[in-house]
């Protein structure tokens, strides 16, 4: 494909070139067969000379080198093709009869010859350098992508075990104390597994079907906490607006039950607020406890931590904010701020997820 489209410019380039001589020509009042001829094979040389010299810098791998480097050698390799063209240039119009012998070697009309043909080597050398640039630039851009997407599928495919893992052991304490309520909790677990399957293959979904996934998850908790476990939602009605990477909201919900609740006698309390302002919604999850009692490693350095933190920065990069810390003697606050998406890339998502791409 770059091969076809080098020979597109090249040819398209150079026959609009000579037509536009001709043009000139005929405006002029000069044109004949010889000035037609000068024209045709003046414009076929740049041609063959321009791809000479493309050969000469892809054998010398000059699109590797550093600018620094670069520019003194496109100076010389231009000034040297210019003076070539010139003498190319003497040569043709002698041949065709049309030179003007008076001023062939003036050194005014020398210099003011090979310089034209520079300007137009250099403007050929910037193209050409330009092209690869952006080309290596594009491909880059598409690599970090690649490498993005891998990790971040990487992260995502460790969520569901880990919350599966954790699920089945709240179910299996229900076995023994209330078979009923086991069976209830089953259901549940099918269902949020099967939203969770379809919200997985997506980089970045609603905010109000995390919070729905997170809603269904709490219930299946309450189920085995009872009384112990209470829950309170404060959701901006603007949140609905954004995007947040899959499980995110639930796998950081489930930090704060399983790290701090649980290790209460007497339960406690887990909120989720969403607050909006400007183009960017903090979300705060509090659950009664403390980072001291379950340690840092379980804590501030544990699996789902580690994976939110991850998972943002890939996504949001340094737009993004997270943060996990001790707000009171008995709450933790976990504070997540994210940026708005463009109205157009948010669209476009919806439409695909209600398509079924």
């Amino acid at each position: 494909k770059k091969t076809k489209l080098y020979w597109i410019f090249q040819l398209g380039g150079f026959i609009s070139y000579t037509l536009i001589n001709i043009l000139l020509y005929f405006i002029a009042g000069t044109i004949s067969y010889a000035t037609i001829a000068y024209a045709v094979f003046i414009s076929a040389w740049f041609l063959i000379s321009t791809h000479i010299y493309r050969f000469y810098i892809k054998r010398k791998h000059w699109v590797d080198l550093k600018i620094s480097r670069l520019l003194p050698r496109i100076f010389t390799a231009t000034l040297l093709i210019s003076f070539i063209n010139y003498l190319f240039h003497i040569f043709l119009a002698g041949t065709l009869n049309i030179l003007d012998y008076t001023k062939v070697f003036d050194p005014l009309t020398v210099v003011a010859f090979i310089f034209a043909y520079m300007v137009f080597y250099v403007i050929w050398s910037l193209i050409y350098f330009m092209y690869h640039y952006l080309d290596r630039y594009n491909k880059s851009l598409k690599y970090e992508a690649y490498k993005n997407e891998m990790e971040l599928n990487k992260l995502k495919s460790q969520l569901n075990p880990h919350f599966i893992f954790n699920a089945l052991n709240s179910i299996r304490a229900l076995v023994d104390e209330n078979p009923g309520k086991a069976k209830d909790a089953i259901t549940m677990l099918s269902g949020i597994l099967r939203s969770s399957l379809v919200m997985n293959k997506q980089k970045l979904i609603n905010f109000d079907e995390e919070l729905q996934a997170v809603r269904d998850y709490l219930e299946l908790e309450c189920i085995r906490f009872e009384e112990r476990l209470r829950v309170e939602y404060q959701i901006d009605p603007a949140s609905s607006e954004y995007q947040v990477p899959p499980l995110m909201i639930q796998t950081l919900v489930e930090n704060g039950i399983k790290h701090g609740i649980a290790h209460l006698k007497g339960g406690g309390k887990l909120s989720i607020s969403t607050k909006v302002n400007n183009t960017f919604m903090s979300v705060q999850i509090r659950n009664d406890g403390q980072l001291r009692k379950y340690g840092p490693a379980r804590g501030l350095k544990g699996f789902g931590l580690e994976n939110t933190r991850q998972r943002l920065n890939l996504i949001f990069g340094e737009n993004a904010h997270f943060e996990i810390f001790n707000e009171t003697e008995n709450t933790v606050l976990v504070e997540i701020r994210i940026p708005k998406l463009p109205r157009s890339s948010s669209q476009s998502r919806k439409k695909k997820i209600k398509s079924g791409i």
